[in-house]
């Protein structure tokens, strides 16, 4: 799991980042209201902790961005603001739950957890991609009702790709997701498993929806 932690104060960054850190989060963070949105409009989150009075754009602003922007990630609001008006913009703004400091690095961890949850519960169980169907629960894959044989690994990349159409995920962030920060992997893993994933799908002509970007990594291309 990846979380972004965007807060000016940065004693309590440094807090939240280790904490998270040692619960086995993979933490991206930034004391920048614009440096902050731009990491989060270029890469892919499970969750963002977000501070509201920051510099450059603020939390309000920061989050209004992100939903026009099509970018439903779950963001957790931190602030001294207390007031019922201030929850009130908050939640209206986009945001997904509100925190008050101080708070209990406990009850921060639990609301984290339960937006992740909840994000993942209302993508669904099955995508569905012209004749090609997975279903996460069952964890299979059909394409015109027959049934393709995937490895773990070959199934969660496919999953991934297919849940994040059109959006290059360099070989490290696939070994994040994938693999999930498994020690020793080295990007060629990646690689051979892509390679395995395409063989498995060039039957039916998937495959050429897996692109390699230069220099970049991959992407499942729709068109």
């Amino acid at each position: 799991m990846k979380i972004l932690v965007v807060e000016d104060n940065q004693d309590l960054l440094r807090s939240v980042v280790r904490f998270l850190t040692k619960e086995g989060y993979s933490v991206d963070e930034s004391t920048d209201g614009d440096e902050g949105l731009d990491m989060a409009l270029e890469n892919r989150y499970d969750c963002i902790v977000l501070d509201v009075m920051l510099p450059g754009v603020d939390g309000f602003e920061f989050v209004q961005t992100l939903r026009e922007n099509q970018i439903e990630t779950p963001v957790l609001m931190l602030t001294a603001l207390d007031a019922v008006d201030d929850k009130v913009k908050g939640l209206s703004s986009g945001a997904d739950d509100y925190l008050t400091k101080p708070f209990d690095f406990r009850e921060l961890l639990a609301r984290i957890k339960s937006l992740i949850r909840r994000s993942n519960l209302t993508k669904g169980e099955e995508v569905v991609f012209k004749d090609l169907r997975l279903n996460s629960r069952t964890r299979q894959v059909k394409i015109k009702d027959e049934i393709v044989k995937l490895s773990k690994r070959e199934f969660d990349l496919l999953e991934l790709f297919l849940r994040n159409p059109d959006l290059t995920f360099s070989r490290d962030e696939l070994i994040e997701r994938v693999w999930e920060n498994e020690k020793e992997i080295r990007s060629n893993v990646v690689d051979v498993y892509v390679l395995y994933l395409r063989n498995k799908l060039k039957p039916y002509g998937y495959d050429k929806h897996i692109e390699t970007v230069a220099g970049l990594g991959y992407r499942f291309h729709r068109e």
